[in-house]
């Protein structure tokens, strides 16, 4: 099987955040087939590794692909269009997928490498706690030295040949963020007898959203009231998205958050919890890492271009917290259109590109 057939099977059988079991077991087939040591990691994951003919085996490069896909129902017109009602590849995780299989299938030819190279074929990295909290959580890389986790992401603002790279800080933290207040409803003509809820979250949402800044974003997208024109409610909710930069303004908004709901409190007579559910940490490239891999890319003729970093969140923030990591985004094309959408299809061109990228980054930092 080569990558394309790989990315085919999978982009034809996509598997939720976590119930990635029929993914799971072609990756292993594939695998096997190659003859590649794995085994399962954090539950519905693929753990590979190749030991190569030198060096201290000790020392690692680890590969990263994510496996799972979104709850999207296909509209794409391709033999290969997702069976799966309701569900697809619509962030391109197939092509992660294909790639690493294809880097490890042919670095596993002559493994003329030092040190050992593993591959995570990870779960869950659209759903809080993301995967790679879980594989870290394993320790599957004890008593090793890891020299670098590699990973990337296909990107249609880029075209099929491109790469792009952003040194330090790339993308940013996520947390879920949820409000309830709670106060006495009843009729909305009986203003004295009742403590408006309804009042009081819109209140909330308007001081929340004025948090935002150039280091940090905080957005409400879902608000309910469930009263009527004459009716407030005992309980009003609202939930929503928040993302940063760097810990500290991270916990600074998380105390404005909660200095806020008790400014509420105190004006409106009502209670406010607070609920944040803390996601992935910011995505943090290493200088070093970044500039090699700009330097790798040309020597192949692939097109390096700049990115600034980006308000989306990637559980990968995991890995470049405890190892020096590099992620970066890879071109596939305009034409593919938008990520998350119902007919989002990059060229798959791009595979061999990947390919390349990932394999010399692998013996470069191998072979130092």
């Amino acid at each position: 099987m080569n990558s394309i057939e790989l990315r085919r099977r999978i982009h034809q059988n996509p598997e939720l955040s976590f119930e990635e079991y029929q993914t799971q077991s072609l990756i292993i087939e594939a695998l096997e087939a190659e003859g590649i040591e794995c085994r399962k990691i954090a539950g519905t994951g693929v753990l590979a590794k190749i030991e190569g003919k030198r060096g201290n085996l000790k020392r690692c490069v680890v590969l990263r692909a994510d496996i799972d896909a979104l709850p999207i129902k296909e509209l794409n017109d391709i033999e290969y269009c997702s069976k799966n009602e309701g569900v697809m590849h619509a962030c391109g995780h197939d092509i992660h997928t294909a790639i690493l299989f294809g880097v490890l299938q042919e670095l596993n030819k002559e493994r003329n490498f030092e040190g050992t190279l593993f591959g995570i074929f990870q779960p869950g990295e659209e759903l809080n706690p993301g995967g790679a909290s879980l594989v870290l959580k394993e320790e599957p890389f004890e008593g090793y030295d890891v020299a670098a986790v590699i990973g990337q992401h296909v990107d249609a603002r880029f075209e099929v040949g491109e790469v792009a790279i952003c040194p330090g800080v790339f993308m940013a933290s996520n947390d879920e963020l949820r409000f309830y207040v709670r106060g006495k409803g009843g009729h909305a003509a009986r203003r004295s007898e009742i403590n408006d809820t309804v009042t009081a979250i819109s209140d909330l949402v308007m001081r929340t959203t004025a948090l935002n800044s150039p280091n940090g974003v905080v957005s409400i997208g879902k608000v309910i009231a469930d009263g009527a024109t004459n009716v407030i409610p005992d309980m009003t909710y609202a939930e929503g998205t928040m993302r940063t930069f760097d810990s500290e303004e991270r916990e600074r908004i998380h105390t404005h958050l909660h200095s806020n709901a008790r400014a509420i409190e105190e004006r409106y007579g009502v209670e406010v919890e607070v609920d944040i559910n803390r996601g992935y940490p910011s995505v943090k490239n290493d200088m070093m890492l970044s500039y090699e891999a700009m330097i790798i890319a040309q020597d192949e003729g692939i097109v390096v271009r700049d990115i600034a970093r980006i308000p989306m969140a990637e559980d990968f923030g995991y890995y470049t917290e405890r190892y020096p990591s590099l992620f970066y985004r890879l071109g596939v094309g305009s034409a593919a259109g938008g990520s998350h959408s119902a007919t989002f299809l990059p060229d798959e061109a791009a595979i061999a590109v990947g390919e390349r990228m990932m394999r010399r980054m692998a013996l470069h930092i191998l072979n130092k």
